[in-house]
């Protein structure tokens, strides 16, 4: 389902021609002009989780699923690569989960979760339980292009294991939301 836009903007008859000739989606984009769009598809497994974990036990600090990671898809005994955008808040939970990490941090614009965001009823969230963030998310409090995914991936992360915490807050808050005083936690009561 191809509806995340990616690369440079371009005219309509420049769109044309490379939706003619190179077999691409494409729509226009916010009255800015048209891009290019890819499926953005969940991602199924970290190809590179053995060198990761390796890395990991011996002390490395490793930077890993950047953006996402980069998509493939099995071909024959190898992997190639495909036109995708792979979800960087789910990549990054299930790198953490195949970790067995004590917890998953998510850092974002916000230091805390919101329900009824932006209005007179806002109410800032320090946890939530894996039933009350699907209540939230039935009930539409999280927009799908922003919070959405990050609540959903720190609730992957908690589900996979007994206890599983996930902490969502601003960068300058990272500290304070290790130390219990700020951020929302997403937590499962298993």
């Amino acid at each position: 389902n191809p509806t995340k836009p990616i690369g440079h903007f371009m005219n309509k008859e420049t769109a044309e021609q490379c939706a003619k000739d190179l077999g691409w989606d494409i729509v226009e984009d916010s009255g800015r002009g048209y891009r290019r769009v890819v499926p953005s598809p969940l991602p199924k497994k970290i190809v590179e989780i053995e060198a990761i974990e390796g890395m990991v036990k011996n002390g490395t600090l490793v930077v890993c699923v950047g953006g996402g990671g980069i998509p493939v898809v099995k071909d024959g005994n190898g992997y190639k690569g495909v036109a995708a955008v792979i979800d960087k808040d789910y990549a990054a939970s299930l790198l953490a989960s195949d970790l067995n990490a004590d917890m998953f941090i998510i850092l974002t614009a916000v230091e805390k979760i919101a329900i009824n965001f932006n209005t007179k009823d806002e109410v800032l969230l320090d946890k939530m339980n894996l039933k009350e963030a699907e209540k939230y998310i039935e009930e539409k409090h999280f927009a799908p292009g922003s919070m959405l995914p990050k609540v959903k991936a720190g609730m992957s992360f908690a589900k996979s294991k007994k206890g599983g915490q996930a902490l969502i807050t601003l960068l300058e808050k990272a500290n304070e939301g290790l130390a219990g005083k700020t951020g929302t936690i997403i937590y499962n009561e298993e």
